[in-house]
């Protein structure tokens, strides 16, 4: 038996103890990193270099793909070099940057995303207030609650969870360190701080999503009414990237900590953590662009000027 003040690392899980596909690992792993980086970064200087993206919806998106960044650097290059070197080590210190930073980022995005979809609301149902409503002070403010948000959700859980009396060993059934996996490791005597760090989260989290479903409940009606069937497809074509987004990280998330003990197991729950932790940062890029003529131009002038002055 040993305590939380014993512990000086923790061990991550494996993908596998066979070299040759801890290397095949390390290589997908690499692409996925290398694409997530490439595509929020093409999109960040797109939208700083080019003027005509200087509006609320493409700040905002500036914000996310900055969180995006942020959060798969976060887990996948410490789970890359684990998989290189061969070794699941994370040290105490280390494990609880990675709880904070990860839940910061979670949390900042998913207010970001709340955001995004009160932008949709304003441009669709009052376009006529966008200006006054959405300024860039507006715009700021909004963004700096989404940031300050997920600070006060990281400072909460990480400060909980990381005071907690760990008595169950140093393992972790996960390829970073996530809350769940550590609350495994607690005593039981801290039941009750569990359940209270697990009510904030919902609350938040239930809080963002029935804003965002009415948000959406609004802009459907408004979207109907609209008389000609290419203004229908023009509100509905800048809708449908942000709620990809949302679809793909909250279906993930909702998954993992809200499925039954029943079917739960290590391999489930880590793919389960691949899905909402390394794909939306990697995909949420493709996803905006890829319906997106404003920024895909904006990306097409900037490769051409690069070029041409090059």
């Amino acid at each position: 038996m040993s305590n939380s003040s014993s512990i000086t690392q923790f061990l991550l899980l494996a993908f596998t103890h066979t070299q040759e596909l801890q290397l095949l690992h390390f290589c997908l792993f690499l692409g996925i990193y290398l694409a997530a980086l490439l595509g929020n970064g093409l999109i960040i200087t797109a939208i700083v270099c080019d003027h005509h993206l200087h509006s609320p919806m493409y700040f905002f998106l500036l914000n996310l793909s900055f969180i995006d960044l942020g959060s798969i650097s976060t887990t996948l290059p410490k789970a890359m070099a684990n998989s290189l070197w061969h070794t699941g080590a994370i040290s105490y210190s280390g494990c609880a940057a990675q709880v904070f930073l990860f839940l910061f980022l979670s949390a900042a995005e998913f207010s970001l995303l709340t955001i995004m979809a009160y932008d949709r609301y304003i441009a669709i149902c009052k376009p006529l207030h966008y200006g006054t409503l959405l300024g860039s002070r507006a715009c700021v403010h909004m963004a700096a609650a989404a940031w300050g948000s997920g600070l006060l959700n990281a400072v909460l859980h990480t400060a909980n969870t990381f005071s907690l009396p760990l008595c169950q060993g140093n393992a972790l059934d996960q390829f970073f360190c996530e809350i769940p996996q550590i609350l495994k490791l607690s005593c039981s005597d801290a039941y009750l701080r569990v359940v209270g760090l697990l009510v904030v989260g919902a609350c938040f989290s239930f809080g963002c999503f029935v804003f965002i479903v009415l948000s959406y409940v609004q802009i459907l009606r408004a979207v109907l009414r609209i008389p000609s069937e290419q203004g229908r497809h023009k509100a509905f074509s800048t809708c449908l990237p942000h709620v990809a987004v949302v679809s793909l990280f909250l279906s993930t998330i909702m998954f993992s900590y809200l499925k039954p003990p029943s079917i739960s197991s290590p391999s489930l729950d880590l793919v389960v953590a691949i899905l909402y932790s390394v794909v939306p940062p990697a995909v949420n890029p493709l996803i905006y662009s890829m319906r997106n003529q404003e920024l895909k131009d904006a990306i097409k002038k900037w490769f051409s000027r690069t070029l041409f002055n090059s």
